[in-house]
């Protein structure tokens, strides 16, 4: 007899990724067509050599670093966070209202277990990020589809609408997964007066700050004196400094917010990623000009994308930006069967929309995500190329 599975697991889909490479299993890929792998946004390379030897450093010669420490982070990183968001957004951020996680998605689990409990409402923009909608399954809260207009712009209007007594938050991703969308200022602003006023969280996540095209900050809520009553931040260390494998993230929210939160960290992790904290540390300390450059490098391969889909026949760019471009095809073949069939027949691996909108939803099945950043501005000529020359 089998043993008992909590429902709401049951009910909650398998990883996409995971799901994706298994469609590896078997392929053989020639030498003159190698595989092009733009399923998942994460830098492929190591972090660059300061910071490893930072690394190599603090393994060998701190023994703390090998030790439990604060479940809320390193008092210094929590510093500097709050030190640098300060200054870059205009606002006035204290150590005490930032916490450190295992990664970005912990920090989203994070906040969602202290504002929403079985039954109650989360405000996701489809397309979603898939993470985001899991977490929220297993936990019995429902996701509800946020619309999103043209440029995959949420809708102010249509979201309000949804609102209801169980809606605990509203959740924006910007620049957006899978998107690649960055919102204007001042839709970021217009979510944030909602939120304020129904008197629930807006989950501002910005995993993909350090490559928004736009010079400055992207957006003036923490200049707000009263943004902790509304405002919860997240963020990623992974992308920036390349530290995927160490697992490091924050949260910026209300001191009381994180007492609450360091209840559920203290249970799932007891503290975040001694070495990697030590890493992201000395990244923020010492990298601003390489970070600078990572920029640069992404804000080229989005251009070559651009340009690359403006050449294909009949396929739309929806949105690009940060590490993504989501784009609607030509192809009679629903989503999920044409990304099986382009690993084989094409060599390319991507996610199909179907894995970032709801089941019912058909906009998925013309919908694809690429996960641009993983490949250089040459391999993406030749994706391109693979997929003008591909038919169904």
């Amino acid at each position: 007899m089998p043993l008992p599975l909590n429902p709401d697991m049951a009910a909650t889909f398998l990883p996409p990724v995971m799901e994706a490479r298994r469609w590896l299993d078997g392929v053989a890929f020639p030498p003159d067509r190698p595989l092009i792998n733009v399923s998942q946004a994460a830098p492929m390379e190591a972090p660059p050599e300061g910071l490893r030897q930072a690394l190599a450093e603090a393994a060998l010669t701190r023994a703390e670093a090998h030790l439990y420490g604060p479940v809320l982070g390193l008092p210094e990183l929590r510093g500097e966070v709050a030190a640098q968001w300060s200054l870059a957004y205009g606002g006035s951020i204290s150590p005490a209202e930032v916490a450190i996680t295992q990664g970005c998605n912990q920090a989203f689990c994070t906040v969602i277990t202290t504002l929403a409990a079985a039954g109650d409402e989360v405000l996701l923009p489809t397309p979603w990020y898939f993470n985001h909608k899991m977490w929220l399954d297993m936990q019995g809260v429902r996701a509800v589809p946020m619309p999103t207009g043209p440029g995959l712009l949420p809708d102010l209007a249509g979201a309000a609408s949804l609102i209801t007594e169980r809606t605990r938050a509203i959740v924006l991703v910007t620049p957006n997964n899978p998107g690649g969308v960055e919102y204007p200022a001042e839709t970021v602003r217009a979510f944030y007066e909602l939120a304020a006023a129904r008197g629930i969280a807006l989950i501002l996540d910005e995993t993909y700050r350090d490559f928004d095209a736009r010079i400055g900050a992207p957006h003036d809520l923490f200049a707000d004196p009263d943004w902790r009553g509304t405002l919860i931040h997240l963020y990623s260390f992974s992308k920036a400094y390349r530290l995927t494998g160490h697992r490091v993230g924050a949260i910026v929210a209300a001191e009381d917010r994180l007492r609450e939160a360091e209840k559920f960290l203290d249970c799932v992790a007891i503290c975040p990623n001694q070495l990697g904290q030590i890493g992201a540390l000395w990244g923020m300390r010492n990298l601003s000009q390489w970070v600078a450059g990572e920029r640069d490098e992404i804000l080229a391969r989005r251009r070559a994308v651009v340009e690359g889909f403006a050449r294909l026949s009949g396929w739309t760019l929806l949105g690009c930006g940060a590490f993504f471009a989501y784009a609607e095809h030509p192809h009679p073949l629903p989503s999920p069967e044409m990304a099986k069939r382009l690993v084989r027949e094409a060599g390319i691996l991507l996610l199909p929309g179907t894995m970032f909108r709801p089941a019912d939803d058909p906009r998925g099945e013309r919908e694809v995500r690429i996960a641009f950043a993983n490949i250089g501005v040459k391999e993406i000529g030749e994706m391109i190329e693979r997929l003008s020359g591909w038919s169904n």
